[in-house]
């Protein structure tokens, strides 16, 4: 039986949204954003194995232009998605691809200080059993943790923050706070908030020293879970088994998910992708998201840092795809863009690549999110709810 491995590099957009007017980053709107295209102008990029499949020919599809060095002939599959849901995040951009379009619009928190309504911020704090919180605005994680991890340590209160996205984010010490108790802030910050339609409460751990302190792996967001079946749900009700690795787990709230493959960093992702390549099931779907080329460069603006992932990760999608075999498929896409040429640290509105392996050399042209979805399930057999394949 045909296998399926849907990979997500996070933020990897590819330029050329018809409504990036819609969307801004720090009071400017993101037409124009390129993620791509703009880091290779900053250097050519050297990424042969996914520019052979037709990276290159993708961003240039989405958007006219194309990325320097990323000059290859398509010998796979290319084109590029246009999302049709109201948001540049994670989960609509997940929920998308995976058959599922949002159909509502989130809550987002204003860029105000207090950010958050004073019910809201009081429940949080009787939760913990403290007499407050600490943030309570739009922040970057690795800033606001530097800026109040030492209050933080002080007087026990949380530091609550939130973003461009639809999130309530929650950052503590392990040691001090202790993790456990931070999942269970969450998880009931979460029952509060979900009803609001806000998309994810993220449970950001750190630990060190005022100075020193540093963002740890046991990061866990909880989710609304998504409004229906996805590729995920109707594969595994076909009795095929499915595996998740990275945040798959936490973005579809741990639903259609047979094994679950989490790992300290990317790299620690890439074994279990290239794993999975020599061990996974005939007829099974594999679904990857990396995050590091969003949380670790994008929203770091960190041009130089993003170019050199992109590289690491072009290896691993040479080792990955040197170990498939007949009847697989490989698609490799993303769930929005992440310029960090741009203004602000926010995501930006962009097309993605879609880009695979095993469909033989084939221009799939402008798709939309949920054809992605529909094209995985097309190849394993199975009959999507939403969209149109568009294998050959």
């Amino acid at each position: 039986m045909s296998r399926a491995f849907l990979i997500v590099m996070d933020s990897v957009g590819a330029g050329g949204a018809p409504d990036a007017a819609d969307f801004f980053n720090d009071g400017r709107p993101d037409t124009g954003a390129n993620t791509l295209a703009h880091i290779a102008a900053s250097r050519p990029l050297v990424m042969p194995n996914l520019d052979q499949l037709g990276l290159g020919a993708a961003v240039h599809l989405a958007s006219g232009q194309r990325p320097a060095g990323l000059k290859a002939v398509p010998e796979g599959l290319w084109g590029a998605a246009t999302e049709a849901a109201s948001g540049k995040d994670t989960p609509s951009g997940h929920w998308e691809l995976a058959g599922v379009p949002v159909p509502w619009d989130w809550h987002y928190f204003p860029d105000t200080r207090p950010a958050f309504p004073a019910v809201l911020s009081a429940a949080v704090a009787r939760l913990t059993d403290t007499g407050g919180i600490l943030g309570n605005c739009h922040a970057s994680g690795t800033e606001i943790i530097a800026r109040l991890g030492e209050e933080h340590l002080r007087t026990g209160w949380p530091i609550c923050y939130t973003s461009a996205d639809s999130v309530f984010q929650i950052a503590a010490h392990e040691g001090v706070f202790g993790l456990q108790r931070l999942l269970d802030l969450c998880q009931g910050v979460a029952d509060l908030v979900h009803p609001m339609r806000v998309g994810r409460v993220i449970a950001r751990p750190f630990t060190g020293t005022p100075g020193r302190f540093t963002r740890t792996a046991n990061r866990r967001d909880f989710a609304i879970p998504p409004p229906g079946d996805t590729v995920l749900d109707i594969a595994q009700a076909a009795g095929r088994q499915t595996h998740a690795i990275g945040k798959i787990g936490d973005i579809f709230s741990g639903r259609g998910i047979g094994r679950l493959h989490k790992g300290a960093s990317d790299a620690d992702l890439a074994d279990h992708l290239i794993g999975l390549a020599d061990r996974a099931e005939p007829g099974s779907l594999t679904f990857a998201n990396f995050v590091e080329f969003d949380s670790l460069y994008g929203h770091r603006r960190d041009i130089d840092g993003y170019a050199k992932a992109l590289e690491w990760f072009d290896g691993v999608a040479g080792a990955f795809i040197a170990r498939l075999g007949p009847g697989d498929l490989a698609l490799f896409t993303a769930d929005h863009g992440n310029d960090p040429s741009w203004s602000g640290t926010d995501h930006t509105r962009e097309r993605v690549p879609v880009i695979g392996w095993g469909a033989g050399a084939h221009a799939a042209g402008l798709v939309d999110f949920v054809d992605v979805g529909a094209s995985v399930l097309d190849h394993l057999g199975l009959t999507p709810r939403k969209g149109v394949s568009f294998l050959p």
